[in-house]
């Protein structure tokens, strides 16, 4: 169902990790059935993100000097860092009529479509939400629903230090392997590949317009 009022593209640069999850439950709680959807777009400073499946084992404050944070979202351990591009989704699921298999399928098409832009196949794995090229990963989804809209959301692998990925079990998986689009061969500046990912997401969602914003969350 097309979304008659424009989503809200915030390019928010570099930012820290807690602060900004802060200000998506803020955001989230705060929201009515006629505020607009945003998509928030940022890179943040090296961490590691632990998700709900990570609650029930103890975890150090610490890995090889880069912080470990629990949070909220599904899934389990990740890296966040310089050269990742992360779309934080704050989506009214309920105003556009979908269930979160939905936006996970669209937001993983959103991926497979910036790729196939590129020449390069993206695939998906049942059980083990993201997309792959050749079996390595190069983006991961993790996602919260409260009052019936989403936040968190993605973070596709542009240009990052994969090392951060070698130290952990990426989203719990023994030995998986990540990728980059630069190691892919892709070597667009970070700017476009945002701009080109939200345009097939919004699209793919059925908004209508987008406004783009660089103004801090309020």
């Amino acid at each position: 169902m097309p979304n008659s009022l424009p989503l809200i593209v915030r390019h928010l640069g570099r930012a820290p990790y807690t602060g900004t999850v802060a200000a998506m439950k803020a955001f989230t709680e705060a929201r009515t059935p006629d505020t607009p959807d945003e998509l928030w777009l940022l890179e943040h400073d090296s961490v590691y993100t632990l998700g709900l499946k990570c609650r029930a084992r103890p975890q150090p404050e610490a890995l090889h000097g880069i912080p470990v944070v629990q949070t909220d979202r599904g899934g389990d351990i990740t890296w966040h860092g310089p050269g990742q591009l992360v779309v934080y989704t704050l989506i009214d699921l309920e105003r556009l009529g979908i269930g979160i298999r939905t936006l996970v399928n669209r937001m993983e098409q959103s991926v497979v479509d910036l790729l196939a832009e590129n020449e390069l196949t993206g695939e998906r794995r049942t059980g083990a939400p993201g997309v792959y090229v050749g079996g390595a990963k190069v983006a991961a989804l993790g996602l919260r629903i409260r009052r019936g809209a989403t936040y968190h959301g993605l973070a596709l692998n542009i240009d990052p230090d994969l090392t951060a990925f070698s130290r952990i079990d990426p989203c719990g998986y023994a030995g998986l392997a990540v990728t980059s689009l630069k190691q892919l061969g892709v070597d667009l500046p970070a700017d476009d590949i945002g701009h080109r990912l939200v345009r097939h997401l919004s699209g793919l969602l059925g908004y209508t317009a987008r406004v783009s914003s660089t103004a801090t969350p309020t």
